[in-house]
């Protein structure tokens, strides 16, 4: 079977998890806890980074973009980035990259990174700089959510595709830690809870780190 190997607040091996359910793929995981270093794992992904998935054959794929690309030619349906017009395409890629790049680097490095990783990767304490950034940093990004998903089903048209994976996959690590201020943000809110209930993102619901529970609406479908 398929293996990925993950870890829990990683928004990349999350948006795979999303991917290979939309697909309908059966895969196991693997907890691969990266400030251990382990030879086996580099020898599968030389940055020691996640996510790597491991196909059938036992090749091995690194990074999420490989990995997206990879799904999207290698099972073409359902397609997770729109139809066949260039430019509806085009559209979904670049709400994704927004939210693979520009929320990633602004708002999830600045709370997951300083909040969680920096304790298992042992790189000093928290910088309180950085988390106040990532606060007020999110009010814009969930604006946009709110800004795109006003004008459209989802947020790069009519169907649910890549560019609300991303953004899901962004967000849910960020829910997990109570660092999404819904309540002032309801049309963004709207737009999760439709995310939350599809079947592809509901194990996500169900993820427990030891000693770092979530809030309470984490797996509320309603909030």
């Amino acid at each position: 079977m398929r293996t990925l190997y993950h870890l829990w607040l990683d928004s990349g091996s999350r948006k795979i998890r999303i991917l290979l359910k939309e697909k309908g793929l059966d895969f196991q995981m693997k907890v691969e806890k990266l400030w251990e270093r382990r030879e086996e794992f580099l020898r599968l992904s030389p940055s020691g980074e996640l996510p790597v998935l491991i196909e059938e054959n036992g090749i091995s794929l690194p990074g999420q973009n490989v990995i997206t690309e990879y799904l999207e030619e290698a099972f073409p349906e359902p397609s997770l980035l729109g139809g066949s017009d260039p430019l509806d395409r085009a559209e979904v890629r670049r709400v994704a990259q927004w939210f693979d790049v520009k929320f990633r680097q602004e708002v999830t490095d600045n709370l997951v990174e300083e909040k969680v990783m920096k304790r298992f990767l042992r790189l000093g304490a928290p910088e309180a700089a950085a988390i106040r950034a990532g606060h007020a940093n999110i009010h814009y990004h969930l604006d946009y959510i709110a800004w795109l998903s006003e004008r459209r089903k989802w947020l790069a048209g009519d169907h649910f595709s890549l560019a609300d994976v991303a953004a899901a996959s962004q967000l849910s690590c960020l829910d997990y830690l109570g660092d999404v201020p819904w309540e002032k943000h309801e049309a963004a809110k709207d737009w999760y809870a439709r995310v939350k209930s599809r079947p592809s993102v509901q194990p996500l619901l169900a993820d427990r780190i030891p000693g770092l529970l979530p809030p309470a609406h984490y797996a509320d479908l309603d909030f």
